[in-house]
């Protein structure tokens, strides 16, 4: 099949934004001591650049299944196509051990792992393989049973047995396990609600094989219908995150309180709220071309190869950054959940978070346009097919 360039837009524009959350992460000057979202001691511009930021993983996920559909859907050999999305999935996880966590934390004694989206890509590609023989609609089905169920389990915990913690770190919950005073292992993102979001991409899969016109209606009244019911849901209050929305000392931060929801593991909410707005971006952009579309569209082209550079790079401004800012090597701390930055009096302000992430994406381009026109010249190199 013909590539969608609605997918590939939607993809690159939140590759785009993702960015933003990592720049943010390593260089603000608050971010290894303050929650960004915590509206005690955050600001409003502050808040909005973390949340705008919610949604790059949600749809990177779900976009990861509906890829998977369009792929396979005329591969009529099962077998082949389990080989490749267990391959593949593999190869992701590998990676995210490996390259991408020196790449995250810059630190070549590996002393901090995290399971994170990469590895949860590459899993649920693993899983999803073995479930082929089904209809995409049953996918679906099941991946939205697992949205809409997942949250009435986030109460069960094991911290008296740490084998079944383990376990449901991986399925289920956030755990961070310190494992010697050199190691530590963290599950940020729990397999289970992440997989249930790929699923549900796989299976609305069949949205993108309807007509133009059909298929942008279809995307327009399920992005209305899905933020139609994170708004009654919502305001309800009763279920869906495990952070209720409350009055705030101005009407501005009430409703940054109604839109702040709970990302570790994904809730119902906010997995309705992001994927809801994708939908709407999906929709906008479908059958629509132009330069802007074509420009973001090439960093949707090569999403792991933008994902693994943009690390690199940003790591590499912090590090020039400090040293900027007056520190020395010595000075620069690594090992759990440590960038290697000093933990005060380092980073910069929120505008200027903004220009590093400008450059971030604009300096990225010339190499990611590059690999797109390989990757297109070289169709017979099956390997591209895994970057």
């Amino acid at each position: 099949m013909k590539r969608i360039d609605s997918i590939d837009f939607t993809r690159g524009l939140v590759m785009i934004i993702m960015a933003l959350d990592h720049v943010r992460d390593l260089m603000h000057t608050t971010a290894l001591m303050l929650d960004p979202t915590n509206l005690e001691t955050t600001t409003a511009g502050l808040f909005l650049t973390r949340w705008i930021t919610h949604l790059c993983a949600p749809t990177f996920v779900f976009l990861s299944g509906t890829s998977a559909f369009i792929s396979l859907k005329n591969n009529t050999d099962i077998n082949a196509g389990r080989k490749f999305l267990i391959s593949r999935g593999l190869w992701l996880i590998l990676l995210e051990f490996t390259v991408i966590t020196l790449g995250l934390w810059a630190d070549i004694k590996f002393r901090m792992m995290v399971f994170q989206v990469i590895g949860a890509i590459g899993l649920g590609l693993i899983c999803l393989s073995f479930l082929l023989k089904l209809s995409s609609k049953i996918i679906g089905i099941i991946g939205l049973v697992i949205i809409l169920g997942h949250n009435l389990l986030q109460g069960v915990s094991f911290n008296d047995d740490i084998p079944l913690r383990v376990i449901w770190a991986f399925l289920f919950k956030l755990d961070v396990f310190p494992i010697t005073p050199n190691f530590t292992f963290a599950v940020l993102y729990p397999f289970i609600p992440w997989f249930g979001i790929m699923l549900t991409g796989y299976g609305c899969g069949e949205i993108f094989l309807k007509e133009d016109g059909k298929r942008r209606r279809t995307l327009l009244f399920t992005g209305l219908g899905v933020l139609t019911f994170f708004i009654v849901l919502r305001f309800a209050n009763f279920y869906g995150d495990p952070i209720p929305w409350k009055s705030q000392k101005t009407p501005l931060f009430t409703f940054l309180s109604f839109i702040n929801i709970f990302k570790y593991p994904p809730s119902l909410l906010y997995t309705s709220l992001t994927l809801g707005i994708m939908f709407l971006i999906l929709a906008a952009v479908d059958g629509i071309r132009n330069k802007f579309i074509s420009f973001v569209s090439v960093y949707g082209k090569v999403p792991l190869f933008y994902y693994i550079l943009h690390w690199y790079l940003i790591h590499s401004l912090m590090f020039l950054l400090m040293l900027y800012q007056g520190f020395t090597w010595k000075d620069l701390p690594f090992g759990a959940f440590q960038f290697g930055r000093p933990p005060s009096g380092s980073g910069v302000e929120l505008p200027y978070i903004y220009l590093i992430w400008g450059f971030v994406v604009l300096s990225l381009y010339p190499a990611c346009n590059w690999y797109n026109g390989y990757k297109s010249a070289h169709r017979e190199k099956k390997w591209l097919r895994y970057i």
